[in-house]
C-alpha cells in the first residue's frame, strides 16, 4: 500500500520518478501538488502501463484521470474515453474538459446527446462505449487511453455486466484507466486486470486526503466516537460513550462531551431526548460544522425533512444571498413552463432554497438536482437531505455527514447499512483545501451497540463482486464476431469466472497458447504425400499396445493375447501402407508430431480442467445460445458452424433487459398496427418496473384502441418465451407491467404535466427518467425495425421529448 511507506522507500519512490517529464509537467500545472498514490499512477502509466486506482472519495482520483487525457493531447491524433455510470457524472466532466481544452476537442455521448462525437475527448456512459465496440465503430480509432470512473459499479447487478464487457473487449492496445471506490479485493481485482488486460499496475490508498473525525449525537451532546486521549490503542471506543449507553444516555462525567444545552433545543423539546432535526442544524452551525449533508435513505424522508426546518423557521443565508440564489434558479429554470411550476413544487424548493436548505433525491427533476449541486457548491446552500445515491461520484463534499439511522429499507426489509456504504457516505465529508478535517455525526438510537458502531466505522470491508451474466443481444454480438467456440474462451476470461476459480483464467489463456504452438507444430510435421497426424496418431496406437501388452503378457489369456497379436498385425499393416511411410523426411516429421501429440495431450488435460470446474458463465451461455438455436437467431451451416441468422443481426442492436422479447416482437410484427403514442405505450410497458406493492393494472387504465390487442399479444409472447427459458434452466423474466402505458400515451398526445403526474403517481424525477428510458428503447426501435415501426417509433420519440423531459440535461 503506497501510503505506508517508510521514508527510505519514500526517497527510493521519489528517486524511481525520475526521469518522467510528461509527469513533471503535468504537476507543474496544478494547484496543490500530488500525493504520493497519484504520483505512483501517473509515473505508471508514462511508463505505458494500465492502472486500476481505488482510494477513498474525495483522495483525488481523478487527477489520475486528468493526467491520461494530458498524455493523448501530447500526441498528434491520440483520442480518450472518459466512461462514467451516470449522466450527471458525465455531464460535470464534460464540462470540466471543455474549460480545460476548449469546446472543439471535447464531445459528450450520453444515449439522448451527442455533441462533438468525433472530439479527441469524448466524454460517454459505459453503455454507449459497451455499443460501440460491439459496431466496431470509427470513432474506436486513434482510441489510446480509456477511463472507467467509478469501476466499482460492476458489482451494480443491473448495470454491472457492461463494464466487464468494455473491459474484455476493448482493443488490446488501449490503455486502461481504472478508478474504484475502496475495495477490499482491490488486488484481485488487479489482477483480474492484468490477466485480460495486460501490464496493469494497482495503486491503493486508503488514506482520506482529509482526517474524519467520528462522533455520535446522543441526545444533546456531541461525543467522540473513539478514545481521543492517546493513551488508548486505535479506533479504541470512547470509555464515556459506553458509559453514557449504559445509563440511557446520561452523562456521568462530561469530561469529553460537548453539551449544547436548552438553546439548540428549537421546538422546546426537553434537552434529554433525541433532538429535532433544526436543533441538530443549530448544533452544527454553532460549532462552525456547515455545510453539512444529512443522509436519510428515504425521498419522502428528504422532503419531509425540508419541510420540518423550514416550519421551525430555520435560515442559513444572509440577504445578498438569497438574492444570488434566486437569479441563479430563475436563469436555469427560466425554460420551464409557467403552468408546470406549482405541480413541481417550485415555490417551496425555492423558498428552501433561499434559505439554505434542500433536498436531493432520483424523484427530483433533474434541472432541480443540477441546481441545487451548483448551490451548495458554491456556498449558498448549507443543508442538504440526502438519499445515499448522492454518494456516489456526484463532487458535493460537506464539512459534516449526518447519519440519522444506520440501517435502511433494501427493497425487501431493514438492513443494517455494511461498512463499505457507511466509507462512502461518510467520505462525502471534509472538503480538501478547505477543512482541516471532515465530520460524521450518528444520531444515537437506544438500540445501538457503541462496539458495533465502532466496528462499522472503523472496518474497511467493501467488496467488488461481478455481477456479469451472458444476455441474448451479447451472445449474438460475439458469435458475429469470435464464433461460438471463441466466445466461450473470451467469457472464461470474464471477472466472474475469475471470480468463481481464479485458476480458470490462467488456464485459458495458456490453452489459447498452447493452441498457438500446436498449429506451429502442426505446420512442421506437413508431409506432401498425405496425412501425417492421421499417420503418427496409428505410430501412437501401435506402440501404446506394445507397451501395454508387454506389461501384462504373462496375466493374458491365450484368447486375449490372440486378439492382441491380430491388433497388432492391423495397424502395422495400416503403417505399412500410410503414404508418409515412405517419406524420406518421416522420421523429422515424426519428432514434430511427438511434441504436437505430447502437447495436445496437455492442452486436452487443461481443457477437461476448465469443463471440471465452475464454469458457470459458458454453461449459461450455451443455455443462451440453445434458446436462440430454438428460436432462430442462430443457425448451423453445413460445416456444423454456428452462425447469425436474420433474426440475429436486428437482435444485436436491442440493448437491454427485454432484448429477446422486443426482436421476437419485430419478427412477429405485433406492433405493426400501433400508432406513434401507442407505440410509446408499449415502450414504456418494457422498460417499467412496478413498485412490490403496486397490482395489476385495470384495462379501464389503459390507452384504447390497437394498444389493448397489442399488449395482450405481447404478454402472451412473453409468457412463451418464458417457460422456453425455465425449460433451458435460464432465470426467465418478469412479466410487462403496464402501469405507465397511460400516462406515456396521454404525454405523447400532449396531456399536461400536472393530469400525467396523477395518472402515474410518479415524482416529477421519476416520470423524466423513465421517459428517457422509453426514449432510448424507441431510439433502438426506429434504428432497427421496418416500416411501419421503425417511422414510428422515430415519431414517438419526438412526441414524447417534451417539456421538462426535453429540458433535462441528465
Amino acid at each position: 500500500m503506497t501510503d505506508q511507506l517508510s521514508p527510505a522507500e519514500r526517497f527510493a519512490a521519489s528517486k524511481a520518478r525520475r526521469g518522467f517529464p510528461r509527469v513533471d509537467a503535468f504537476r507543474a500545472r496544478q494547484k496543490f501538488d500530488l500525493d504520493l498514490f497519484q504520483l505512483t499512477a501517473c509515473t505508471a502509466l508514462e511508463r505505458g502501463n494500465s492502472v486500476l486506482v481505488a482510494a477513498p472519495t474525495g483522495a483525488g482520483k481523478t487527477i489520475v484521470a486528468e493526467f491520461a487525457v494530458f498524455l493523448a493531447m501530447q500526441q498528434p491524433r491520440a483520442k480518450v474515453f472518459y466512461t462514467a455510470p451516470m449522466k450527471a457524472l458525465s455531464n460535470q466532466k464534460f464540462q470540466e474538459f471543455v474549460a480545460e481544452y476548449g469546446a472543439s476537442e471535447v464531445g459528450l455521448l450520453t444515449g439522448d446527446t451527442n455533441i462533438n462525437s468525433g472530439a479527441r475527448i469524448v466524454v460517454m456512459t459505459t453503455e454507449v462505449l459497451r455499443n460501440m465496440l460491439y459496431a466496431d465503430s470509427d470513432l474506436l480509432r486513434d482510441l489510446s487511453f480509456v477511463i472507467m470512473d467509478e469501476v466499482h459499479y460492476l458489482a451494480d447487478r443491473f448495470r454491472g455486466a457492461v463494464w466487464e464487457e468494455v473491459i474484455i473487449h476493448l482493443p488490446q492496445p488501449v490503455r486502461l484507466v481504472s478508478l474504484s471506490a475502496t475495495v477490499s479485493n482491490a488486488e484481485e481485482f488487479g489482477d483480474w486486470l492484468q490477466a485480460v488486460r495486460g501490464e496493469t499496475d494497482v495503486i491503493v490508498s486508503e488514506e482520506r486526503p482529509v482526517p474524519l473525525d467520528q462522533h455520535i449525537l446522543m441526545r444533546t451532546k456531541l461525543i467522540d466516537l473513539f478514545d481521543s486521549s492517546g493513551l488508548a490503542a486505535t479506533n479504541r471506543v470512547n470509555p464515556e460513550l459506553v458509559q453514557m449507553a449504559r445509563h440511557g444516555g446520561r452523562a456521568i462525567s462530561s469530561r469529553q462531551s460537548q453539551d449544547v444545552g436548552r438553546r439548540h433545543t428549537r421546538g422546546g423539546r426537553p434537552d434529554d431526548t433525541r433532538m429535532n432535526r433544526p436543533a441538530v442544524i443549530d448544533l452544527l452551525e454553532s460549532r462552525n460544522l456547515l455545510p453539512a449533508i444529512f443522509f436519510i435513505f428515504s425521498r419522502v424522508g428528504c422532503d419531509q425533512a425540508v419541510a420540518q426546518v423550514l416550519r421551525a423557521g430555520v435560515r442559513l443565508t444572509e440577504q445578498w444571498e438569497r438574492d444570488e440564489i434566486r437569479s441563479i434558479v430563475e436563469e436555469r429554470c427560466r425554460t420551464l413552463l409557467d403552468e408546470d411550476l406549482a405541480v413541481l413544487g417550485y415555490w417551496e424548493w425555492l423558498e428552501g432554497l433561499e434559505r439554505g436548505v434542500a433536498a436531493h433525491h432520483a424523484g427530483m427533476l433533474p434541472a432541480f438536482k443540477e441546481v441545487v449541486e451548483e448551490l451548495y457548491r458554491r456556498k449558498l446552500v448549507r443543508v442538504v437531505f440526502a438519499t445515499e445515491t448522492l454518494a456516489l461520484g456526484i463532487n458535493m463534499p460537506a464539512r459534516t455527514v449526518v447519519l440519522e439511522k444506520l440501517e435502511k429499507f433494501n427493497g425487501e426489509a431493514r438492513v443494517p447499512i455494511t461498512p463499505g456504504e457507511y466509507t462512502q457516505l461518510t467520505g462525502r465529508a471534509g472538503r480538501r483545501g478547505i477543512d482541516v478535517e471532515g465530520h460524521s455525526v450518528i444520531q444515537w438510537q437506544d438500540a445501538l451497540d457503541p462496539q458495533a458502531v465502532a466496528s462499522l466505522a472503523s472496518r474497511r470491508t467493501y467488496p467488488l463482486n461481478s455481477s456479469f451474466r451472458p444476455t441474448y443481444n451479447m451472445a449474438v454480438n460475439l458469435i458475429e464476431q469470435f464464433g461460438r467456440a471463441r466466445t466461450r474462451e473470451v467469457l472464461e476470461s470474464s471477472f466472474a469466472q475469475f471470480q468463481a476459480d481464479r485458476a480458470v483464467v490462467d488456464l485459458a489463456r495458456k490453452v489459447r497458447s498452447q493452441r498457438e504452438s500446436l498449429d506451429g507444430y502442426a505446420e512442421a510435421m506437413t508431409c506432401h504425400l498425405g496425412d501425417f497426424a492421421e499417420y503418427s496418431g496409428i505410430r501412437r496406437e501401435l506402440t501404446d499396445l506394445e507397451r501395454k501388452g508387454d506389461s501384462r503378457a504373462e496375466l493374458q489369456s491365450r484368447s486375449e493375447r490372440e486378439k492382441r497379436q491380430h491388433q497388432l498385425t492391423s495397424l502395422r499393416k495400416r503403417l505399412r501402407q500410410h503414404p508418409c511411410h515412405s517419406c524420406n523426411d518421416r522420421e523429422a516429421h515424426a519428432r514434430w508430431a511427438e511434441r504436437w501429440w505430447r502437447l495436445k495431450k496437455q492442452t486436452d488435460d487443461l481443457t477437461r480442467q476448465i469443463r471440471a470446474r465452475t464454469g458457470a458463465v459458458a454453461r449459461v451461455f450455451d443455455r443462451v445460445t440453445d434458446v436462440l438455436m430454438i428460436l432462430g437467431y442462430l443457425e448451423r451451416d453445413d460445416s456444423g458452424t454456428v452462425n447469425l441468422a436474420a433474426g440475429g443481426r436486428i437482435l444485436k442492436r436491442i440493448y437491454g433487459e427485454r432484448d429477446l422479447l422486443i426482436a421476437e416482437c419485430l419478427r412477429k410484427n405485433l406492433w405493426n398496427e400501433l400508432d406513434p403514442a401507442a407505440l410509446a405505450a408499449m415502450a414504456a410497458a418494457l422498460i417499467y418496473e412496478p413498485r412490490r406493492d403496486e397490482g395489476q393494472v385495470s384495462e379501464h387504465y389503459l390507452p384504447k384502441g390497437a394498444f389493448r390487442p397489442a399488449l395482450e399479444n405481447t404478454t402472451t409472447l412473453w409468457a412463451t418465451l418464458d417457460d422456453l427459458e425455465r425449460d433451458n434452466k435460464l432465470a426467465g423474466s418478469n412479466p410487462l407491467s403496464s402501469g405507465l402505458s397511460l400516462a406515456m400515451n396521454r404525454w405523447a398526445q400532449g396531456a399536461s404535466l400536472d393530469s400525467v403526474l396523477r395518472d402515474t403517481d410518479l415524482a416529477a424525477g421519476d416520470f423524466v427518467r423513465l421517459t428517457k428510458q422509453t426514449i432510448d428503447l424507441l431510439d433502438q426501435l426506429s434504428m432497427v425495425a421496418d416500416a411501419p415501426v421503425g417511422p414510428r417509433a422515430r415519431k414517438a420519440l419526438e412526441l414524447i421529448r417534451r417539456g421538462i423531459v426535453a429540458y433535462s440535461s441528465v
